[in-house]
């Protein structure tokens, strides 16, 4: 990383009955000190989840009504492009998939998947194909019907997969590039009240991670593909509490660091944040901190670019706290007084374009 990139962080939120109407927060990224700085709020309802195309020109956002695309300014700050229905409740996660052709939405409520054209220019299309998940789960809580809560394009663009946190399975379709359909071809199933909540592909696309909220922990599985079919094969499972017993422990956020060395996850209940050492070779994790955010409900987490400062959404404080961490120490210390954020749901940073 040179000495003089520049970056934003975007932070997405809840607005219904907060007394605010800004759902995306910009903010100048100090790498130096570890801390943001407000620089632009935009206008949205319940941005639950936001992302960035592939080439970097982009953002998209879950909103009550569907999803809204933004051009990417050079200084970072956001143009409304459009917005488009998915014919459905509102969605929880979004996914863009390696070409910015399609783009993925998960709905918690309704259990759906959608697939939507993306335009050249950034913009959002039509619907090409939507799928409701079905069946019962476990019958208790709400794990007894189909919770679609994450979903994720493989890095080689073939396949389309779909964390059901209520069905404790991942859904794995066939993306038709030509006509945006999807075509269920396996199927992944975690343990049963396990909760899967969060994926992420490592960089090359050979293994996958996912986070299991009810069992507080981290599955790794091996990708590659045999005689056309898709074959993941689980090769690690990593703790993310110390309790023995994790009722009242639940595991949120699973993020990678900008080089993809360490990835970031955290506990809600315990409210720690937990930073895993990647070994990029075998895919295996290692744990290197685990350590209070100085919150309640860090639903997100993440390092920042130069992996020695790390931010948490505290998503029931309405905060963001930010740490001086030190990877070869295992230590975590707070680093200058919280932000007031309403209800923070994800942060994303992004590089500027040096001009």
């Amino acid at each position: 990383m040179a000495a003089k990139d520049k970056y934003v962080a975007y932070v997405s939120s809840y607005t219904s009955g907060l007394g605010t109407k800004y759902g995306i927060r910009i903010y100048d990224v100090d790498l130096e000190k570890g801390r943001l700085y407000e620089k632009q709020k935009v206008e949205i309802t319940n941005s639950s989840y936001i992302g960035i195309s592939h080439s970097g020109n982009t953002l998209y956002s879950i909103t009550d009504d569907g999803v809204e695309a933004y051009h990417i300014l050079d200084d970072g700050s956001l143009e409304f492009i459009n917005e488009a229905s998915i014919n459905g409740m509102r969605g929880c996660y979004l996914n863009e998939d390696q070409k910015d052709n399609y783009l993925v939405t998960a709905g918690y409520h309704d259990g759906k998947v959608t697939i939507l054209k993306l335009n050249k220019d950034g913009s959002i299309g039509e619907i090409t194909d939507e799928r409701y998940h079905k069946g019962l789960g476990t019958a208790a809580g709400r794990n007894h019907v189909p919770h679609v809560q994450c979903i994720k394009v493989s890095k080689d663009n073939k396949y389309v997969l779909a964390a059901d946190l209520g069905m404790d399975r991942v859904n794995i379709y066939s993306l038709n590039y030509e006509t945006g359909k999807i075509k269920e071809v396996d199927v992944i199933h975690c343990d049963q009240e396990s909760s899967p909540r969060h994926m992420q592909f490592s960089k090359n696309g050979k293994f996958l991670y996912v986070c299991l909220e009810q069992k507080c922990a981290i599955d790794v599985y091996e990708y590659h593909e045999e005689n056309g079919m898709p074959e993941f094969n689980k090769i690690q499972e990593v703790s993310n509490s110390d309790e023995s017993d994790s009722i009242g422990v639940a595991c949120s956020a699973l993020s990678f660091s900008e080089d993809y060395n360490y990835l970031v996850s955290s506990t809600a209940g315990e409210n720690n944040a937990i930073v895993f050492k990647v070994d990029k070779e075998t895919g295996l994790l290692t744990k290197k901190i685990q350590l209070p955010v100085a919150g309640e409900y860090p639903k997100d987490a993440a390092l920042f670019p130069d992996n020695k400062h790390l931010i948490s959404l505290n998503h029931e404080s309405d905060s963001l706290t930010f740490f001086t961490v030190d990877m070869d120490k295992g230590t975590m210390v707070m680093n200058g007084p919280e932000l007031p954020v309403s209800r923070p749901n994800c942060i994303v940073f992004h590089k500027l374009n040096k001009k």
